[in-house]
């Protein structure tokens, strides 16, 4: 078989077969531009168009084309019109590794296939038969391709006509590239053409069910049924029920009580239920996430060495000596007597002597996460225990909430500025953060929002105030009460040293 060089033009994202004609233009900077020069002076406008081709795998299949017609556009670039005559057999490439050099291949011609004549034209009846019933059922499909090939004696030619002008996707035209086999190609075609109008069928059946149950104001919603309809005829699930597999999932692997998974498995089955186009459909989600987002059994390890504790607070603030021994004398009674309840510390004392910061190193010292509540003006007790669901733009409360930022159940939680609460006649809020703060009551704590019971009796709050006579007494009696009071002079210095 004879053997001959042609340069070579690599197209991504195009195909080109025998008997078509494809538009390219070229930057004036591209080297392709010397492949063009070079097919022009050398090989007599001949080129070879490879489409999506790996380098690397020779022996494959490239297309013998002309280029007809070469323009210079007025911004310098090259538009061409190449004819695709014939498919060879790529035998190697060279100068792959010459970047500056014109890409060329060495080629062969393909022996061409022998058909009886009664066969071949037996063939392209059939085929010019199966497009225009195509073409009658395809309503965007232009019927000028029949009066093309109903001209044309040749099958391996019908076939390269037809196939660009059916397919919708650079994938279905290149599998013909390689198919020498002029039958197999008939095949091919024929197959594709039955697949093709039974799609349009489906598609056109899935139409009219929709439309028997929907009307135009639902578009957005007959859009998603389509989708799911289409899903479901290909045997592939939809999008919303992935999601909820994964919703599942994340369920199963849940660490928190049976009661909670239930809750959260029956929300999913109303999640799956209800259309995505209705509001309540975000509101389900967004109270599912909050749900999985809670930190329902997972804990810090607390630090028990008190040595490493007071060091730790001795690094991060220098003097209040009488603070620190009142804080670590708390620690030592709650962890010799191995008990939850208690008293909660109130740290008291003017703005800027560091109540805030010392909470902070507490909770470092003794290896828990570190959250602040500012209860500055709250008077509505929602702000606290959260809005119930039926309500739009609904929340959780600012403990659970604190909770989710802290991703633990036993952090340390700040309540900030305790005296500055609001009164209001209609609410009490001091009322609602005393159950909070009491052991005997905050196992079984119930925000509004998430209808379940969460234990808030491994948390450790720590309240700050300015002024201790704000403080309502019933709230005062369940405070340890530590005065921080203004820096020396001395201190102070060292502080900004």
């Amino acid at each position: 078989m004879k053997k001959y060089n042609l340069p070579v033009i690599l197209l991504k994202g195009l195909v080109l077969l025998p008997n078509n004609t494809l538009k390219l233009e070229f930057d004036s900077k591209n080297i392709d531009n010397n492949v063009i020069d070079e097919s022009v002076l050398f090989h007599d406008n001949y080129i070879l168009v490879v489409s999506e081709y790996d380098i690397d795998n020779p022996n494959k299949i490239g297309i013998y084309s002309k280029i007809e017609n070469m323009l210079t556009l007025p911004n310098g670039n090259t538009r061409l019109d190449i004819r695709g005559i014939k498919r060879v057999e790529i035998v190697n490439f060279l100068n792959i590794t010459q970047t500056n050099e014109p890409l060329e291949a060495i080629v062969s011609d393909i022996e061409k296939q022998k058909i009886d004549e009664t066969e071949e034209k037996t063939i392209i009846n059939k085929i010019i038969k199966e497009v225009k019933t195509y073409i009658k059922s395809i309503p965007y499909v232009s019927n000028d391709i029949v009066n093309i090939i109903e001209n044309e004696d040749s099958l391996s030619k019908i076939i390269d006509i037809v196939v660009p002008r059916i397919s919708n996707s650079k994938e279905e035209v290149l599998k013909y590239v390689d198919v020498i086999d002029v039958k197999q190609r008939s095949e091919l075609l024929l197959e594709d053409i039955y697949q093709k109008s039974e799609m349009f069928k489906i598609e056109r059946n899935i139409d009219l069910k929709i439309k028997q149950n929907l009307d135009e104001t639902q578009k957005e919603y007959f859009l998603r049924e389509k989708i799911k309809l289409i899903k479901e005829e290909l045997g592939e699930k939809s999008l919303k029920e992935d999601e909820i597999d994964e919703l599942k999932e994340s369920v199963s692997n849940l660490k928190c009580n049976d009661n909670i998974k239930q809750r959260l498995y029956k929300e999913i089955s109303r999640y799956e239920n209800t259309p995505s186009v209705s509001p309540e459909s975000s509101v389900i989600r967004e109270y599912i996430d909050c749900m999985l987002s809670l930190p329902w059994e997972k804990y810090t390890t607390d630090n028990t060495n008190l040595v490493s504790v007071k060091n730790e607070l001795n690094k991060s603030h220098y003097g209040l000596d009488d603070v620190k021994d009142r804080i670590i004398e708390y620690l030592a009674v709650k962890q010799m007597s191995n008990n939850k309840k208690g008293t909660v510390i109130c740290l008291v004392g003017p703005p800027g002597v560091g109540k805030t910061s010392l909470a902070s190193s507490v909770a470092k010292a003794i290896n828990r996460n570190f959250v602040t509540i500012s209860v500055n003006g709250i008077k509505d007790e929602a702000e606290i225990m959260g809005h119930r669901r039926t309500y739009v733009g609904a929340l959780p409360g600012r403990i659970i909430s604190s909770i989710k930022k802290a991703k633990s159940s036993n952090p340390l939680i700040l309540i900030d500025e305790i005296d500055k609460m609001g009164i209001d006649n209609r609410f009490d809020a001091t009322s609602t953060l005393l159950n909070v703060l009491d052991n005997e009551q905050n196992k079984t704590f119930s925000d509004h929002y998430i209808e379940e019971e969460y234990d808030l009796s491994n948390v450790m709050f720590i309240v700050t105030a300015n002024y201790l006579e704000n403080i309502s007494e019933p709230l005062k009696d369940r405070l340890e009460i530590i005065n921080i009071s203004g820096y020396t002079e001395y201190e102070k210095l060292d502080n900004a040293k």
